[in-house]
């Protein structure tokens, strides 16, 4: 039992992979995409359709984009991480 079992294997693989940055660039990405969308077809045009339908899809936009550009950019770093090793 001498083996060197790091103390918090996720947290460091989470960090190894920039998980954080990529969460912060995904999800601002999705915000000023969502606000776009929201301004071209919803605002600039007029609407009768009430508001909160309006910000529901904005919150699943929101939601859903982030998730999206947060897995790409995380898979993205993966990929690079594995290069990196690869080379050593």
């Amino acid at each position: 039992m001498s083996e060197s079992v790091p103390e918090r294997p996720r947290a460091n693989f989470v960090a190894a992979l920039n998980v954080r940055r990529n969460a912060i660039r995904g999800f601002g990405f999705s915000l000023l995409f969502t606000a776009a969308v929201l301004a071209v077809f919803v605002v600039q045009p007029g609407t009768r359709q009430p508001t909160p339908y309006y910000l529901g899809l904005a919150f699943v936009l929101v939601t859903s984009l982030g998730a999206l550009a947060t897995t790409v950019l995380t898979l993205i770093s993966a990929y690079r991480l594995a290069q990196e090793t690869d080379l050593d």
